[in-house]
């Protein structure tokens, strides 16, 4: 019982799916980092899981500690209790009733197969097994086990951590049933929200593969090169579109010890002659360090480490690849690190443009050689680097970025061999678009159209086929079919600033007139938006002027009344941080159509100011109206004191729902692919009767609820816990959230409200020590604690 409503809880009736799915409980064995992850997910989801471990209680334990786990395997705590631990001596029978069974043990052939053996007297008929292994070929695994076994399994390969990556690559046999490759893969798309690519049964299959070699190149180019680590990570960082981590500082975040298990794999399952296994080479110095234990942040440090200053500050150190000793961490100071084209980086003659000439050519070749192999589509390929390795651009792409007539040239001039799908191209190019559709480039030598399963919309397909309805600089206004537009912020980290107000008040007045019947607000940036431009706000500052930014506050909470008194539904679609004025945006739509991995909160306080677009009345109305909190004036004021004061960001949109930054009603959508579409559907479903929504005046305790709130900061800082500005800034909150001068026997209207959010916001931003936090996040991207 108490699962069933844990399920229902999770999974609002708000987040529509289109049919219900044959996988209605799951079982994961193995409770390691991996096995875990992919049950907490499953739970995640709100689908009962089982978790069993070899080690007596180690499921238990498994479950345990992932609650304490930073970043969280789970989205909201309660997801937890969907986990059912196990031992595997005696636990199997749990399995019973289980439609999909994920088998993540030791990589071992022999220990895989002799659970399968053990799972076939307790599994049900037609339940799907699959196994999580990275390296072992799904041939070596169904041997000797039956046509029944084979019909029914598969491999599932998540990538670490299960929560937030979104590659799930899946390998069928050839005796897998179509039913059962049909139901993991529908299950992993709409119900875990990953894109699931097709993959040969090859070693590595695609992203491994690529991204072994690509590792591989980096380390051993670097070496031969004489580059430092922060030279090669910063050429293979940014200008790549790689994460920044770079290569050396990705091998301290997954382990260097992880290294010579994943060359060793790879080299006993591929052929001599393969381009990875003739670069393979054994490094002195890394062997060195792993038998020191310097294995990267898990263990002594890596190829970066932290020592404590004799301030006691930390200092960043990096390893000399000559000595092996540590030494201060430098800034790279190459010239080629200043091209931004990339063709133009990889043609420089200093050594950070040798450098990135060579990764290139190794991997990219590599990666051109391997289609058919490994995949059929060249998008495949490039989506599984894209999600797998966090990749801007997957290899194909990178191949049409610098041209694939010059990569062939580059290769040709090397005296290596040209891969017969880039000569193939020749002169073209990997992917073009074509009547407003993207196309890639396949092995037939014709243009393909890069499929979309039913049910996702994705914001850059219409943008290839459409004009806007309207654009500024900051945002635009996309019409998204069937009468429903989308407004979309494109600047900066989607800050939002006098652009955007504009564009939302442009929005609103053309639906008014009857350009559209509802409106979503979405975007496909990283994030949705991290709140107001708070550059502009210090540049105004420093030059005094206080009207302006006081005039473009009032048009903000305008702009935010606007969304939520228009004459038709508009629903907000995060995904990423919505933060600070992105927050507020959220708050004012008729309803929220989240991602589950959207962070949401009022976080102004980190520089020294209130929220101004309306946040401060719109939390005391949701706290005020929920049903469940205590009666009476002051619990609204104190529970959104509490959030706002403290910074609080919901770290998943379930947690978002516990803080009431959404409704219980809001809908959440796992596949990011599908949240444009869902978000779609939802306004919909609001346009038939749709009605403004009724705004009622708030009873707020006023001087007596201030003094509370202020006796309560205080005490935090004699215990060290708030700043001195800290309690500046709270004490303008507390004005604010409590009513100012009115007490609990006079109504406060939303007007009030905002005019004492407006003045509060102005007094702090003339105050030095706001500015000098406002001007350090900027600086640093951190708050400063002043």
């Amino acid at each position: 019982m108490v699962e069933t409503e844990l399920r229902a809880a999770s999974v609002p009736a708000a987040q529509a799916k289109p049919a219900a799915s044959p996988i209605r409980k799951v079982g994961v064995i193995g409770a390691g980092v991996m096995g875990a992850g992919i049950a907490a997910q499953v739970a995640n989801a709100g689908v009962p899981v089982v978790l069993l471990d070899i080690v007596p209680g180690g499921a238990a334990k498994a479950t345990e500690r992932m609650l304490k786990t930073d970043p969280a395997p789970f989205m909201q705590k309660a997801a937890a209790r969907l986990v059912t631990p196990g031992d595997i001596e005696g636990g199997l029978p749990l399995l019973a009733d289980c439609d999909w069974i994920v088998e993540a043990i030791v990589e071992r052939p022999d220990a895989k197969r002799d659970l399968y053996a053990k799972l076939e007297a307790v599994r049900k008929p037609g339940s799907v097994v699959s196994s999580n292994t990275s390296t072992i070929p799904l041939s070596a695994l169904t041997q000797g086990l039956g046509e029944v076994f084979a019909a029914d399994f598969l491999i599932t390969h998540f990538f670490n951590p299960p929560r937030y990556m979104r590659l799930l690559e899946v390998v069928q046999g050839p005796a897998t049933r179509a039913e059962a490759l049909a139901a993991i893969t529908d299950f992993g798309d709409r119900v875990l929200g990953k894109t699931v690519i097709p993959c040969k049964d090859r070693p590595g299959f695609i992203a491994n593969r690529i991204g072994g070699m690509w590792m591989q190149s980096a380390i051993n180019r670097a070496f031969d090169l004489g580059l430092t680590v922060e030279e090669a990570d910063a050429v293979m960082g940014r200008p790549m579109g790689v994460p920044k981590t770079g290569v050396f500082g990705l091998l301290d975040l997954v382990g260097i010890d992880l290294m010579p298990h994943v060359a060793a794999s790879m080299k006993a399952t591929l052929p001599e002659t393969d381009a990875y296994v003739l670069g393979l080479r054994d490094n002195a110095l890394i062997t060195r360090m792993i038998a020191e234990g310097r294995t990267g942040r898990k263990g002594k440090g890596g190829f970066y480490t932290r020592e404590k200053g004799a301030g006691g500050e930390s200092l960043k150190r990096a390893l000399d690849l000559t000595t092996g000793d540590y030494r201060a961490s430098d800034k790279p100071q190459l010239e080629s690190l200043a091209l931004r084209d990339l063709r133009a980086l990889a043609e420089h003659p200093d050594r950070g443009g040798r450098y990135a000439r060579a990764v290139l050519l190794d991997t990219l070749a590599y990666a051109a050689a391997l289609v058919p192999e490994i995949a059929d589509s060249v998008a495949d390929v490039d989506a599984a680097m894209r999600l797998g390795y966090n990749w801007k651009y997957g290899p194909f792409e990178l191949i049409d970025r610098v041209g694939a007539a010059w990569l062939a040239r580059a290769l040709a001039e090397d005296g290596r061999p040209v891969p017969p799908l880039l000569a193939q191209v020749a002169e073209g190019s990997f992917y073009r678009v074509q009547d407003g559709a993207l196309e890639y480039f396949g092995t037939d030598g014709g243009y393909h159209a890069v499929p979309r399963p039913a049910g996702v919309l994705l914001l850059a397909d219409i943008k290839r086929r459409a004009k806007p309805l309207a654009r500024n600089g900051s945002a635009s206004l996309w019409d998204l079919g069937d009468g429903v537009a989308c407004l979309e912020f494109h600047s900066k980290m989607n800050a939002l600033d006098p652009g955007t107000v504009e564009m939302i008040g442009k929005a609103i007045a053309m639906g008014r007139k009857g350009g559209f019947k509802a409106l979503v607000i979405h975007n496909e940036g990283e994030q949705f938006s991290v709140g107001a431009n708070i550059g502009l706000a210090l540049f105004a500052a420093n030059i005094a002027a206080w009207g302006e930014i006081e005039g473009l506050i009032e048009q903000g909470q305008k702009a935010m009344r606007s969304l939520r008194d228009a004459p038709f539904p508009v629903v907000g679609a995060p995904s990423g941080m919505a933060l600070g004025g992105g927050c507020e945006i959220l708050l004012h739509c008729d309803a929220v159509q989240a991602h589950a991995e959207s962070y949401i909160g009022l976080v102004e306080v980190g520089v020294g100011l209130i929220p101004g677009w309306g946040g401060c009345t719109t939390m005391l109305r949701r706290w005020a109206e929920n049903p469940r909190a205590p009666k009476g004036p002051m619990p609204p004021v104190a529970k959104a004191f509490e959030m706002i004061s403290t910074a609080q960001v919901a770290k998943s949109a379930f947690e978002a729902k516990e803080m009431l930054l959404l409704r219980p009603t809001d809908g959440i959508t796992f596949n990011r692919d599908r949240l444009l579409a869902d978000a779609k559907a939802r306004a919909l479903s609001l346009v038939e009767g749709y009605a403004p929504p009724e705004v009622k005046p708030l009873r707020l305790p006023g001087a007596s609820g201030r003094a509370a709130l202020a006796m309560a900061v205080q005490q935090q800082a004699a215990l060290g816990r708030a700043t001195p500005h800290d309690v500046v800034v709270c004490d303008h909150l507390a004005e604010t959230l409590t009513g100012g001068r009115k007490d609990h026997t006079e109504e406060t209207t939303e007007a009030e409200l905002h005019a004492l959010e407006r003045r509060s916001f102005m007094a702090l931003l003339k105050t030095p020590a706001t500015l000098a936090r406002v001007e350090h996040m900027l600086e640093t991207g951190r708050p400063l604690r002043n």
